[in-house]
């Protein structure tokens, strides 16, 4: 490249890979695909580039799956059967449903207590408007199935077309299990029906728990509680259990992967000794970013990424270009204002909380912000790239 100025700051690039199977050799297979990806789009590797790796092709390869009936038998060896209260599930089909069919058939009974307005990544179950018309006050009243039915009638979720509280009944009863539906927000509420009770909440998780054991429940499971051991040989996830598990047949789920840091290094050290570049390489699965029209918070895992190198610890430490284009040296310009921001940047050491002219800069682990990159980038469908290259992104405007 010579001398030349560098025109290009961040690249995000999909990269293409074989359909992943079980016991595939996935550091081989991700190395390989992104060497051939260079050769043929004619771009090289550099120091401190990020290879990331979906979450879902890692618990492939390591066969991380689970069915209802394994679901069931955990949960009737830990809660013994009888009525369990199922709370704040998110609403979500491919999250959630194959877990509440497992949970029902280890059940008599269940009381699926349902967050609303909306569940906690922000699926609406009805609209704030519609609360306030009738007068309901989420966080003190608690509703029967009947009363949300009178005051609000049929809600459709706005980009699936699901009635969630109709298809959730249908489920548990058909799973063999008798159900009640409630909606509250306050966690104690479930205590009224039984002592009993399967956490669903995802972020929330700790604070939920503790409160219901401080209010005299009896056995609390998290969702990360169920499956956090293998039952009858099947996958498992002893950090998460069930979060960040997706639907994968009508009677499987497949786990969060596990034990991900060998994999990363594999990886690392495979690209180093091809090409002699030292890369960062994380595992991630949701990005945390928020839909403005659906109001939807991505985030149903229970982080952006299970594993990763050490080079990809901490936070950006980044100034804020216009502030000081725009103060400190508002009376530059051209070849003069370019060197002083430069020499600003190259002086810039630690942390710059506190300092003025990193306002602005977004304070969030790097994992979580590559993270939401690379799943913007990969998508959730039919692109064919579960892995993503970002390349430039620990570039600033000295390099």
């Amino acid at each position: 490249m010579g001398n030349n100025e560098r025109r290009v700051g961040t690249v995000s690039r999909g990269i293409r890979c074989p359909i992943i199977r079980e016991g595939d050799n996935l550091a081989t297979i991700v190395t390989d695909s992104v060497l051939q990806a260079a050769a043929s789009e004619g771009f090289e590797l550099r120091d401190r580039d990020v290879i990331s790796v979906t979450e879902s092709i890692v618990a492939r390869a390591q066969g991380n799956y689970a069915s209802v009936n394994d679901i069931a038998q955990d949960v009737k060896a830990k809660l013994g059967g009888g009525t369990i209260g199922v709370i704040f599930p998110i609403l979500s089909r491919n999250r959630f449903a194959i877990c509440l069919r497992g949970i029902a058939m280890g059940a008599d009974k269940v009381v699926l207590m349902l967050n609303y307005p909306s569940d906690e990544v922000g699926n609406e179950l009805v609209s704030l408007d519609k609360l306030d018309a009738a007068g309901v006050n989420p966080y003190s009243d608690v509703l029967t199935e009947e009363r949300y039915r009178e005051l609000f009638g049929v809600n459709k979720h706005e980009f699936t077309g699901v009635d969630y509280v109709e298809y959730y009944s249908n489920l548990v009863r058909e799973a063999g299990a008798e159900v009640e539906i409630v909606f509250a927000n306050q966690p104690q509420a479930i205590l009224q029906y039984t002592d009993k009770v399967i956490n669903c909440s995802i972020h929330t998780r700790v604070r939920t728990k503790r409160i219901l054991m401080e209010k005299g429940a009896k056995a609390v499971l998290n969702l990360d509680q169920i499956l956090d051991a293998p039952v009858n040989g099947s996958g498992y996830n002893d950090k998460y259990g069930l979060l960040g598990s997706n639907k994968a047949t009508e009677d499987k789920v497949k786990l969060f992967p596990r034990d991900c840091k060998p994999l990363v290094l594999d990886i690392q050290s495979q690209i180093l000794a091809a090409t002699g570049k030292h890369v960062e390489v994380m595992v991630y699965g949701d990005g945390a970013f928020k839909d403005p029209q659906g109001k939807i918070w991505e985030l149903a895992d229970p982080v952006v990424s299970p594993a990763f190198t050490d080079g990809l610890i901490g936070t950006p430490n980044e100034l804020k270009l216009k502030y000081l284009a725009d103060n400190d040296f508002k009376d530059l310009s051209g070849e003069a204002l370019r060197a002083a921001i430069s020499e600003s940047i190259k002086a810039k050491d630690g942390s710059l909380v506190g300092n003025m002219a990193a306002q602005g800069t977004t304070p969030r682990q790097l994992t979580d912000l590559i993270g939401s990159l690379c799943d913007l980038t990969s998508g959730s469908g039919d692109k064919g790239t579960p892995v993503v290259l970002v390349q430039g992104y620990f570039d600033n405007y000295t390099n």
